[in-house]
């Protein structure tokens, strides 16, 4: 019997790396998924805040909206 037509799949090295090697690439991509997440809430809570910022600006300047944009 030749030993490379082994059935034991924990027998072959090159399967054993390729699992490793998926299974490192699958937590880093969940990692940059976190941080990818991260990053975009805190954009959207930038953008939050800039829009409430020039809201406040709009009105110091005495430029209001018309019914018609604040329903939008």
């Amino acid at each position: 019997m030749d030993a490379r037509t082994s059935e034991d799949p924990h027998g072959d090295p090159l399967r054993d790396a390729a699992e490793h090697l998926l299974q490192e690439l699958q937590e880093h991509f969940q990692a940059l998924t976190a941080a990818l997440n991260l990053r975009m809430e805190d954009m959207g809570n930038r953008i939050e805040d800039l829009q409430k910022n020039v809201n406040v600006l709009m009105e110091q300047a005495g430029v209001g909206n018309s019914p018609e944009e604040q329903t939008t």
